[in-house]
């Protein structure tokens, strides 16, 4: 058995969906089972509908919710789906009468609450596998669509929400075991959850990835494939360095470390499911389905390159708290950490001393008010407009001369903070922003001139 997610990019339109229906064809003796996101940018679209709602713009966002519907007609048309039963179309104008109420209610309160963009944003991954199911079961791919919500139990952190796995395991058995012994494919939406009281839940933006793998380690896949718009993981971002190369094989722990520090191939928590079942992971391009893309597994094969990939984030903010009162005094981390966790913020970077500590985070949505904590701890300065660059490789802490090579070649960049040691396999330091470009392709140019055959291509 095998799980396979499409994000958005493959599903945006009639076109994609058919090249998916070719790659299962392929696959129908593995018994996959597909787990879909939303097509294109639903996603955002629905939420920009909720968004003008709550702003006292009812006909706007309903006329918003009615070019989507018209999108996805026009794309299940295109598929043939136009003579399938009248069942198809019923199920698409009531979710669009949901949406609509959604939006009335919105907008009457002047009110939008996590729990109601939760609600608004599941809409993509239903309407997506909705279309999904039909054409495959047109094209003769025995199909049955899925409620995600029937087998992903979350806690009730809306837009966040966390799988409680107690639960979530044995409902995923229960509901898909019995499809895939009747050889039929299960079309299951990434992303979406529900409460144990049934309440609709999202498991966080790019959580389809992360749904495929809690499904794959429910069943106990023999392999997880996430199907993208790329060809794998690279030796960095092609947009930056024109000259990066693929990864053939990568570490479970190279590959989380990458996707945390901004590689937007991989969801981080992706991984974590995979891991703890061993299940090999797969990146590769439903645009070029015969690339054999990157596959992730719990120990790589030794790699002459030193360095396996180079990750960036950008945006980040970097925050500096200082307090001569907590020299010789136990308590200042945790005093620092409890405030973060009180806001539920997480941190990227930290470098300490025994007065001051300088963190990063890309989440600032409750900035000022976790500001205002600090200050009672002690002096806070505040730096936006900084990115993280992460180098990635195994064994990196015990490789000599390595941290050398890795600042010798951004010496004409000012580092604002550096951080090895926690983790054996990255080497990470912030810089200004604008000067990101220049690091990232200068880093490229020391450590991929030459590439182990074995391990890039």
């Amino acid at each position: 058995m095998i799980i396979c997610k499409f994000g958005g990019t493959s599903v945006q339109d009639a076109e994609a969906i058919e090249r998916v229906a070719e790659i299962i064809r392929q696959r129908l003796k593995q018994h996959p089972v597909v787990v879909a996101s939303a097509m294109g940018k639903t996603t955002n679209h629905l939420l920009q509908a909720a968004d003008i709602a709550a702003n006292g713009k009812r006909q706007e966002a309903l006329d918003l919710l009615n070019r989507l519907r018209d999108v996805h007609l026009k794309e299940a048309q295109k598929l043939g789906l136009g003579d399938v039963s009248d069942e198809f179309l019923e199920t698409v104008n009531s979710y669009l009468k949901e949406m609509r109420d959604l939006v009335r209610g919105i907008s009457a309160l002047g009110e939008l609450t996590a729990r109601t963009k939760d609600a608004m944003a599941s809409y993509g991954e239903r309407l997506s596998t909705l279309i999904i199911a039909h054409a495959f079961n047109k094209r003769g791919i025995p199909s049955q669509l899925m409620d995600a919500r029937q087998c992903i139990i979350t806690d009730d952190n809306f837009l966040r929400a966390a799988p409680l796995f107690d639960l979530t395991e044995p409902a995923i058995c229960e509901h898909l075991l019995p499809v895939i012994k009747a050889n039929k494919v299960p079309i299951f939406q990434g992303f979406i959850g529900s409460t144990r009281s049934g309440v609709t839940t999202t498991i966080g933006r790019g959580g389809s990835d992360y749904s495929a793998a809690i499904v794959g380690a429910a069943l106990d896949a023999s392999d997880i494939q996430i199907w993208t718009d790329v060809d794998g993981i690279m030796t960095t971002d092609p947009r930056m360095v024109s000259e990066a190369r693929r990864v053939k094989v990568i570490s479970f722990d190279e590959a989380a470390e990458l996707a945390y520090f901004g590689a937007k191939v991989l969801h981080p928590a992706t991984i974590l499911p995979a891991v703890r079942k061993k299940i090999p992971v797969r990146v590769l391009n439903s645009y070029k389905p015969e690339c054999e893309g990157t596959l992730i597994t719990d120990e790589a094969p030794p790699c002459e390159n030193p360095v396996k990939a180079i990750a960036y984030k950008k945006g980040i903010t970097v925050i500096n708290i200082t307090s001569t009162r907590m020299l010789m005094a136990h308590g200042f981390l945790k005093r620092i950490f409890e405030i973060f966790d009180a806001h539920q913020i997480p941190v990227d970077v930290v470098s300490t001393s025994e007065v001051s500590v300088s963190l990063t985070l890309d989440e600032t949505s409750s900035l000022w008010d976790v500001i205002t904590e600090l200050k009672k701890i002690g002096e806070v300065n505040v730096e936006g407009g900084k990115a993280i660059v992460c180098c990635v490789g195994d064994n990196l802490k015990n490789i000599a001369g390595l941290p050398y090579q890795v600042f010798s070649a951004v010496n004409d960049i000012n580092i604002n903070m550096i951080s090895q040691g926690a983790s054996s396999i990255n080497i990470t330091f912030v810089i200004d922003d604008d000067r990101l470009p220049q690091a990232v392709r200068s880093l490229h140019d020391v450590f991929f001139q030459k590439v182990d055959p074995q391990i890039f291509e």
